[in-house]
């Protein structure tokens, strides 16, 4: 499909799964807060860690649909964005401290994302 021909909307919808792929992480990570690994109930009454899995599953779903309509070479990186949404989770959220280095690194995710979009 010729590049000016492309819907929008595709891409728009991937970013959307970003963020829900990211939110998911974040319910995991306060689900690890109870969850052990020699008792399986810690797991399976972990309303928290199925508010991730209904996040990622979501984010799945709306990707599939997503990628009918656009191409994968142009939505996957799109993903990536769900590094970016994590990083301002863990920092604004969990309190995470995130050196420099992160930073630059989350910097060129970014810049990535938006030439594999040009």
């Amino acid at each position: 499909m010729p590049e000016s021909s492309r819907p929008l909307w595709p891409a728009a919808l991937t970013f959307c799964c970003s963020i829900l792929g990211a939110m998911g992480q974040a319910f995991f990570k306060t689900a690890s807060e109870k969850v052990t690994l020699t008792d399986p109930l810690t797991w399976i009454g972990n309303v928290k860690l199925i508010v991730g899995l209904a996040f990622y599953g979501l984010a799945t779903v709306l990707f599939v649909f997503a990628l009918k309509h656009g191409n994968l070479s142009l939505l996957y990186p799109i993903i990536a964005m769900s590094y970016v949404w994590v990083m301002l989770i863990s920092v604004f959220y969990f309190k995470e401290d995130v050196v420099a280095l992160n930073w630059l690194g989350i910097g060129l995710i970014i810049l990535g994302v938006a030439l594999t979009q040009r």
